[in-house]
């Protein structure tokens, strides 16, 4: 298959919302990450999402609308806190996950179970590809099963170039790591796995406790994308040290022979064409931190060292996504 590469103009958007109504596969970004995106009513498309991806059928996938009332048309039932969440928090990085009509909503894509993730998102070219396509689009991260998510095209294309139908190019994401994602489905809601918006604003319009290091067996449906122990890998080993070990995991990698690389944040130990500095603020460092990853796995490194983060609220989001990163394969 030869995957095209699209500018994100208007006629590059109708060619990919052409390509999505009639079952293909396009990667889109988000204001998060890249998604893949396929029809969500569609089974055979949805399953094109899991072929491309190589992802586990358990693993449910969450749908892109461009409304409030896009999303309930997708719903069997509307909680109360979904709409506080809706009204306050979309279109921007926050899934919700409700009751599923599965008139409307295939099976696959909810991994055979009863509930359905949905969001909003804000990136002006998603939003104007859901607009041309006039239909629910479900789409994970645009990259191999549980491998470092793409923030660019040039991510996309690593990953999945000659599987998929297109890639739409809009340039890096600002987010950069992917949606908080709570279940409404019960009181108090439940965070699942946390993201840019913060368990303590979700908390601050309605009743909600967090489900901190949620783990799924691999044989298990999943109640939530992002889940499973390892997620979010490069293909080197990672070792995730406290700050101050990181010069001497490195020094013990070099002995072994080992090509390392290094991720600090804040003041920098580790020097060379492989160490990555990124900034000390979560949001700062969560929108550096695949395309860090991405550079060193391109260069080669065997073995990435990671300076583990602060144990504050503010860093969850980054401390799952380094936690399930480091997880053995």
């Amino acid at each position: 298959m030869r995957t095209e590469r699209l500018a994100a103009d208007a006629a590059s958007i109708a060619r990919a919302a052409e390509i999505l109504r009639r079952g293909g596969l396009v990667a889109f970004p988000t204001e998060t990450v890249y998604g893949l995106g396929a029809r969500a009513d569609d089974a055979r498309a949805a399953r094109g999402i899991f072929e491309a991806k190589g992802r586990p059928p358990g693993n449910p996938l969450i749908v892109h609308v461009p409304d409030v009332a896009s999303a309930r048309a997708l719903a069997d039932g509307w909680p109360a806190d979904a709409e506080r969440l809706a009204q306050a928090m979309w279109p921007g990085p926050l899934t919700l996950i409700v009751a599923r009509r599965p008139d409307r909503v295939a099976g696959v894509v909810a991994a055979g179970g009863p509930t359905v993730a949905i969001r909003v998102p804000v990136h002006p070219i998603a939003r104007a590809l859901l607009d041309a396509v006039g239909l629910p689009i479900a789409a994970p991260s645009a990259n191999r099963s549980t491998e470092i998510s793409p923030t660019t095209a040039e991510h996309v294309e690593k990953s999945l170039g000659g599987r998929i139908d297109a890639i739409l190019d809009g340039g890096p994401t600002a987010v950069g790591i992917e949606s908080t994602i709570v279940d409404v489905t019960r009181s108090p809601a439940r965070v699942l796995r946390p993201g840019h918006v913060t368990a303590e604003a979700i908390a601050a319009l309605v009743p909600v406790q967090a489900a901190a290091g949620l783990v799924t067996a691999p044989a298990e449906r999943a109640p939530s994308p992002g889940t499973h122990a390892r997620h979010y890998a490069p293909r080197a080993q990672v070792a995730l040290v406290p700050a101050h070990a990181v010069r001497g995991e490195l020094d013990r990698a070099a002995q072994a022979g080992s090509r390392a690389g290094a991720v600090e944040y804040g003041s920098r130990t580790a020097t060379g064409p492989h160490a990555e500095l990124l900034p000390g603020d979560p949001a700062g460092y969560a929108a550096a931190l695949y395309a860090a990853l991405h550079r060193l796995e391109d260069a080669g490194c065997d073995v990435i060292v990671i300076a583990a983060v602060p144990e504050d609220p503010a860093w969850d989001a980054v401390r799952d996504r380094l936690t399930r990163a480091s997880a053995t394969p």
